[in-house]
């Protein structure tokens, strides 16, 4: 995926979870923020931005904050919007006879349900921005709309469906993800329990640049491709 003009900026601070007061050019400008989860660890005062210009011009804010530079690591990009928006290229990619987004199933809304001959699959998609010691963590803030997610893919497992939860890596080098358990334990148990009822995890790292977000394919941990 491609974003339109972009700019470079620095983060100042965040009065709340939507916008961002960064310096732009010399003057401090309020821009949205892409992601509502909490981005502690990148958001610093002095971290370098990406910002992509909206479309929209009579916004209250025109430029979008997508990315950040984390020292030692690299550009990361937090765009919440962007996983589902690889994801969907990716899979365009992969032979799939009939590939649908925000799919209803149950209570919830799968962010995918495939077809390959007679097979069905649903496939739900995070985005993951947390990194330590070079291994990827989610989530950053505790999810109950994640554990119910999962908890829907158990019940479509026991029907016969395939199921699959995939982390799309939003950051550079960093090629698998833990449940992050300090955050939210109740996540990692559900965890387990979707792998002992055989849905399966996929790992997928992204090539990270200023303007664009891509599955980096040699960075692809998948089964049943």
């Amino acid at each position: 995926m491609k974003y339109n003009e972009i700019a470079r900026a620095k983060f100042i601070r965040r009065p709340n979870r939507f916008v961002a007061q960064v310096e732009l050019d010399g003057h401090e400008e309020t821009v949205h923020v892409k992601n509502t989860g909490r981005c502690m660890e990148l958001l610093l005062p002095g971290a370098e931005v990406i910002l992509s210009k909206g479309e929209n011009p009579n916004r209250k804010t025109a430029y979008d904050l997508i990315a950040v530079k984390k020292a030692g690591l690299g550009l990361i990009n937090i765009d919440s919007q962007a996983p589902n928006k690889v994801m969907g290229e990716w899979l365009a990619g992969r032979g799939y006879d009939f590939v649908k987004p925000e799919y209803k199933y149950g209570n919830s809304r799968i962010d995918f349900y495939m077809e390959r001959g007679e097979k069905k699959y649903l496939l739900e998609v995070k985005g993951c921005t947390l990194e330590r010691g070079g291994m990827g963590y989610f989530p950053d803030a505790p999810t109950e709309r994640g554990i119910k997610h999962i908890h829907e893919l158990i019940a479509a497992r026991r029907k016969g469906y395939w199921c699959g939860l995939a982390f799309v890596i939003q950051m550079p080098e960093v090629s698998e993800v833990r449940p992050n358990l300090e955050t939210h334990p109740a996540f990692g148990e559900a965890w387990q329990e979707a792998l002992a009822a055989g849905v399966k995890i996929w790992f997928l790292g992204c090539d990270v640049r200023e303007d664009a977000l891509t599955i980096d394919n040699y960075r692809v941990k998948a089964e049943e491709l």
